[in-house]
């Protein structure tokens, strides 16, 4: 039988290690084409580039994997569309993987995440998805203690599937002396970061404004992601682009004079 087709990409660049090590683990799998940012991207939500043109080059990054890789000037979501659109052509992945993030995607940030973006995308498109990430900002953070996981959860979605429009979201603790104890199906905690703006002067004293804050999580539940990961669990989310708050219809219709 033939391998399965696995698409990988991320929002921290296509020379992140974490991408590097993504493709690694997913080589062992199936048969992987990368199609990534060639900038940071983080941040990034699910942003789509429509006012200028996307620039789409070959690489050799991972000739040594026998994998095929491609360089996107556009975001995490472009790099998708275009490896499904033009890349891939009339072939579809088996499942879309992205990542490894530097740093967690948990609670809210989902919404802000480059990461979790290019797996959504996949999830509109069809595809089976995953979006992983690292609770380690570091540029040189270790990635060891997360492959048998990274691995697992593909061969499980590959052999299982999702439901149509649905990608995971799975967020791993920082490598520590102690294993990962086990896998949480969790939902989204809900918390939120406070933020706040530093009021700063560039050299040539034109103000500027710099993005900080704290997370606070007040969620108390033991189901949660940020739970899970602050006790050394892999996080797993199951995710959906539908943001209708069905709950909130009937309290419009009978409440609003519309």
């Amino acid at each position: 039988m033939s391998k399965p087709l696995i698409l990988v990409s991320n929002d921290d660049g296509i020379t992140s290690n974490g991408i590097r090590f993504l493709v690694e683990v997913m080589s062992t799998i199936g048969e992987v084409v990368v199609v990534a940012p060639n900038s940071p991207q983080s941040g990034m939500g699910h942003a789509i580039t429509i006012g200028e043109p996307l620039r789409l080059l070959k690489t050799s990054l991972f000739d040594d994997l026998g994998v095929k890789s491609y360089e996107c000037s556009g975001t995490p979501a472009d790099c998708v569309k275009l490896a499904k659109h033009h890349v891939l052509k009339d072939r579809n992945p088996d499942l879309v993987v992205s990542g490894i993030n530097h740093g967690s995607n948990l609670a809210v940030s989902v919404l802000y995440s480059g990461t979790m973006s290019a797996a959504i995308e996949g999830a509109i498109e069809g595809f089976p998805a995953i979006g992983y990430s690292l609770s380690d900002f570091s540029h040189n953070a270790d990635f060891s203690h997360t492959e048998e996981f990274v691995k697992h959860i593909a061969e499980q979605v590959l052999k299982n599937g999702l439901t149509r429009g649905v990608a995971l979201n799975v967020n791993f603790p920082p490598k520590q002396n102690e294993k990962i104890k086990g896998i949480k199906i969790c939902r989204q905690a809900k918390a939120h970061w406070e933020e706040e703006f530093d009021h700063r002067k560039d050299p040539y004293g034109r103000p500027y404004f710099w993005l900080a804050g704290n997370f606070v999580n007040n969620d108390k539940g033991e189901d949660t992601d940020v739970w899970a990961v602050d006790h050394n669990y892999v996080g797993v989310v199951p995710c959906q682009y539908d943001l209708t708050a069905h709950h909130a219809i009937a309290q419009i219709n009978d409440d609003w004079d519309l």
